[in-house]
């Protein structure tokens, strides 16, 4: 009626009585009368006449006492004029729900009131007075119903408060769980990581030893047949192997090594004679073949002057001699190859070039009166040559023998038939295989060996250029020879030889290895100088015994 505020929604029950404040929630409650408080929100009901209590709607308690705030929230029907009668009820579209399911039936307990609002107090005749004091719009909060597992879809249950209340937590978790997560994702690629390095430097050390993963595979080549050219350093050594040997000599306190070569099917064996010389005259020398079979053998003769000697071997069949060659056909830089048994290492193979031809050398001379020097017009060569390879072969590019292994300079500068025990600095000396072809012939046949002579004594403190002939003989003799070469050749006493064959001599050593390269009865041409003037002289070589 005129004066009364309209309720502004939500469906309550009756309005309290006169200056009573409407309740606080729920969905029931009297409706106030005119100059109370009217409801916020919700549809409403007729409130009944001045005075009266409206009857309760649903799940309510009694309407609050004079005085009490309005509700804050919850469903109203619109009150009457003052001091009317309420109207009848109009029927219901649909029959009750004896159930009370919403929105047909009244509201169940579970549901919680929607908030509401407050609006000012309207005097009766709708001139607004003084504003009231401020009532908080925040709905009450109501302690909420326990969880029930079987409970219906209350629709009414969208305008719960409370529960809708948890976005801090609900924030807090979602961080929670996600720091939780990133904390997981760190620590499983932190482990990935060491579990990725240890894999990695294990392969990486696998790869830097082997070059792969698995096992290691080098490549190879394949089986080839044994066989080589016979011209080559293999060729050579295979031909030539099986007859080389390697003596080892003992007697009179003293032993020694060296090598020697076959010579003839009938054992007789090549060598120096300063490798058999510790065995004397009842020494034991012990042959090794290349198969490994050792024999002991005898001396058949030596020569200390050309410094070989023969050995014979008994009770040995299936012997094969080296093929020998000519030493006058042998060039500078032609290729050799050296075996022996170099500090007793047998079936040692060096190769190298023949370095010098003709190369005046002498050895020996441990005795002091000379009877032990060796003068040898020597093949010079590069190959390796050490002590122990003394008597053994020197072969040219075919395999044949050229030179016996006699010497070698030594790194303190002498020169020794075996080089002491120093080492190879690429100079060795090999007497020409035609000087020790003759004197073996000689060895085997007589035992001994002869040596060509001049008839002359030579003067070896004469420090001139040349060979000069001694004032005197040097068994109180005369210097030269009665009846010898050098006296039908016109030879004097302190005439100075110059030359041989039309070759220089510096020295009177160098005089005795060239005639000694010659055999008994070769001549030779000399030439010579007598008071300032040069002369040449030829004469025919004579012969002494050997020793």
């Amino acid at each position: 009626m005129p004066g009364a505020e309209a309720p502004a929604s939500g469906h309550s029950g009756p309005a309290p009585a006169p200056g009573a404040e409407a309740p606080a929630s729920g969905h029931s409650g009297p409706a106030p009368v005119p100059g109370a408080e009217a409801p916020a929100s919700g549809p409403t009901r007729p409130a009944p006449a001045h005075g009266a209590h409206a009857p309760a709607s649903g799940h309510s308690g009694p309407a609050p006492a004079p005085g009490a705030e309005p509700p804050a929230s919850g469903p109203t029907r619109p009150a009457p004029a003052h001091g009317a009668h309420a109207p009848a009820q109009p029927r219901p579209l649909h029959d009750p729900d004896p159930y009370s399911t919403p929105p047909y039936g009244e509201p169940g307990p579970w549901a919680p009131a929607p908030p509401v609002q407050h609006p000012a107090a309207t005097p009766a005749h709708g001139v607004a007075v003084g504003a009231p004091e401020a009532v908080s719009a925040a709905p009450v909060t109501q302690e909420a119903p326990a969880a029930d597992p079987w409970a219906r879809y209350d629709p009414w249950a969208a305008t719960a408060v409370a529960p809708l209340q948890q976005a801090d937590p609900v924030e807090e978790d979602v961080k929670r769980r996600r720091g939780r997560r990133r904390r997981t994702l760190i620590g499983g690629a932190l482990i990935i990581a060491l579990v990725s390095g240890v894999v990695g430097g294990v392969v990486g050390v696998q790869l830097e030893r082997s070059g792969g993963i698995g096992a290691v595979e080098l490549p190879q080549a394949g089986v080839e047949a044994p066989d080589r050219d016979p011209d080559s350093v293999a060729g050579i050594a295979a031909q030539a192997l099986p007859s080389v040997v390697t003596l080892h000599v003992s007697g009179g306190g003293r032993a020694g090594t060296g090598t020697g070569f076959v010579l003839d099917d009938r054992g007789h064996i090549l060598t120096n004679d300063h490798v058999v010389e510790p065995a004397g005259e009842n020494g034991d020398i012990t042959v090794t073949f290349h198969s490994g079979d050792t024999a002991e053998a005898t001396v058949v003769g030596r020569d200390s002057g050309y410094d070989l000697a023969v050995v014979r071997v008994k009770g040995v069949r299936g012997l094969t001699p080296l093929p020998l060659g000519n030493s006058d056909n042998v060039q500078v830089g032609d290729p050799v190859v050296a075996i022996g048994a170099p500090f007793d290492l047998a079936g040692t193979v060096t190769s190298g070039i023949i370095s010098a031809r003709e190369r005046p050398i002498t050895a020996g001379g441990e005795k002091g009166d000379g009877s032990d020097v060796s003068y040898v017009d020597a093949l010079q060569t590069d190959a390796p040559i050490n002590p122990g390879n003394s008597g053994g072969p020197l072969l040219d590019g075919k395999g044949r023998v050229i030179g016996i292994n006699s010497a070698i300079r030594s790194a303190d500068g002498g020169l020794d038939p075996e080089g002491g025990q120093s080492g190879s600095i690429g100079l060795g000396f090999a007497i020409p295989i035609n000087q020790g072809k003759r004197v073996a012939e000689e060895l085997i046949e007589t035992g001994k060996a002869t040596h060509p002579v001049i008839g002359i004594t030579l003067d070896m403190e004469y420090s001139g250029d040349g060979a000069r002939v001694a004032a005197e003989g040097g068994d109180g003799g005369p210097p030269v020879s009665t009846g010898g070469p050098g006296a039908k050749a016109g030879i004097r006493p302190g005439d100075v030889i110059t030359e041989v064959d039309g070759r220089p001599v510096h020295s009177g050593e160098e005089l005795i290895v060239k005639t000694r390269a010659h055999r008994p009865g070769d001549r030779l041409e000399l030439t010579l100088e007598r008071d300032g003037e040069e002369r040449t002289v030829s004469l025919v070589l004579g012969s002494s015994g050997g020793g």
